[in-house]
């Protein structure tokens, strides 16, 4: 990390303005390729300084923040918000998310008869 007063590590600052619930998945973000800074996909230690773009992915969303602010520490939400300017997409509204087939519990394994009328759901 750089000596400059005005530049934190993009993990810490990732997680001081509550972008991801704790350090530890803001380090596997970087380090599973999830984060940019200025395009460059970046280590959990690269240095972050006002006026940079961060994309982050985290819970299936894209995040592009450009940073107005540089917090070393965790701060309140309200504090948070202030640290960056969110140009994020909206996101899509709870119908548009695809729901997940649920059987109730004690029903044990599908039938022939369940797997034929779920395929015929599915095909129209």
């Amino acid at each position: 990390m750089a000596s400059d007063e005005q530049s934190v590590r993009i993990d810490s600052w990732i997680w001081s303005v509550r972008l991801t619930k704790t350090r530890s998945l803001a380090g596997a973000a970087c380090r599973a390729g999830h984060v940019r800074v200025n395009g460059e996909r970046v280590k959990p230690a690269h240095a972050v300084r006002c006026g940079d773009e961060v994309r982050l992915r985290v819970g299936g969303r894209d995040r592009i923040v450009v940073v107005s602010r540089v917090v070393k520490k965790r701060v309140g939400a309200a504090v948070a918000a202030e640290a960056y300017v969110d140009n994020s997409p909206p996101a899509p509204p709870r119908e548009e998310i695809a729901q997940v087939a649920h059987r109730d519990r004690g029903a044990g394994r599908p039938t022939k008869r369940d797997r034929r009328d779920l395929e015929r759901l599915r095909n129209g």
